[in-house]
């Protein structure tokens, strides 16, 4: 499938995002009003402006959304203000989040990230709002039952497994298990830390989570090796500017990408690059032709600050001679 072939298609797919999604506060600070505190003699971070996001499996859902695709999310956020934020944020780029559950046994999994007013830059430690304890036994029952429910409505699912605290995350042991045996198209996992637990899906990792995995299974570091442990019809390993190897039960290919020289922010890159290939995947795509469709999303989303997205009208320009 060409790109026009892959955009004019897009509009069509119903796309369910779950896992953990996040919020990500943009918090410009100006040094100049960092005067010690009178309480505590401390120096204070003195924000003068916020722009919030969706983040994690939200970052996905907004890219999806910008290309065109109806985006929906299934995770939980806390009953507080930052699920708030979160709900608006989704809505406003057009993402239901209707099945974004509320609850409050726990905080808005959330990340604050402190910008420099004089250089833009993020030179201040993240803080981040996190989940240290397991979901609880109703909340993942709640989220297992609307997932049973609304999934056959869906022609992909993305599973976004953020957390990096062990058994914290959205996406537990009795959702991938759910996942396995679900019907749909496409169903994608990208994961962090626990890549090794899917079975029976396409699964994309990079090539440090790739390696972490095969140690943790205590297998070659072989990612044909690492398909078939997982019993995944696709392996998607991404490597930034070196590409995407792609392997399947019988064959391995590599899908180089443009290089982009001096990119403003990588950060997002992969689930951009999730975005374009489940929505190229769904459509009838090739795996090569879905990687090559999620590089070019991802070509255009690293030369934006923070978590950008990318439209069709940019990726179709992406396609112009240069």
């Amino acid at each position: 499938m060409t790109v026009p072939e892959i955009l004019d298609g897009i509009p069509g797919l119903r796309v369910l995002v779950t896992g953990d999604i996040c919020l990500d506060r943009w918090c410009t600070y100006d040094p100049k009003h960092s005067e010690p505190s009178r309480e505590t003699g401390l120096d204070r971070v003195a924000v003068v402006s916020t722009v919030v996001t969706p983040g994690g499996g939200g970052t996905v859902a907004n890219n999806l959304a910008a290309l065109g695709a109806q985006v929906s999310v299934l995770g939980v956020a806390g009953d507080d203000g930052f699920g708030f934020e979160l709900a608006r944020a989704l809505t406003e780029r057009g993402i239901d989040a209707a099945n974004l559950v509320r609850s409050s046994a726990l905080q808005t999994f959330t990340y604050t990230k402190l910008i420099n007013s004089t250089n833009g830059v993020e030179d201040r430690p993240r803080i981040d709002f996190i989940h240290s304890e397991p979901l609880a036994e109703q909340l993942e029952a709640e989220l297992l039952d609307r997932l049973r429910r609304i999934a056959p409505g869906f022609d992909a699912i993305i599973a976004l497994d953020q957390s990096e605290t062990p058994e914290a995350g959205v996406v537990t042991a009795k959702m991938r298990e759910m996942l396995s045996g679900l019907p749909n198209r496409m169903i994608w996992a990208d994961s962090r830390i626990r890549a090794e637990h899917f079975r029976g899906v396409a699964v994309k990792v990079n090539r440090q989570e790739a390696e972490e995995a095969c140690g943790r299974m205590g297998i070659p570091l072989d990612y044909g090796e690492l398909r078939a442990a997982l019993e995944a019809p696709s392996l998607f390993v991404t490597n930034g500017a070196e590409g995407v190897d792609i392997f399947t039960a019988d064959s391995h290919r590599h899908v180089p990408t443009r290089r982009i020289a001096n990119p403003v922010d990588i950060c997002g890159a992969g689930d951009s690059f999730s975005a374009g290939a489940v929505c190229a995947l769904a459509l009838g795509a090739s795996h090569e032709e879905a990687a090559q469709f999620g590089n070019l999303v991802a070509s255009i989303t690293v030369m934006k600050p923070g978590t950008g997205t990318a439209s069709p009208s940019e990726l179709l320009a992406r396609l112009e001679p240069e």
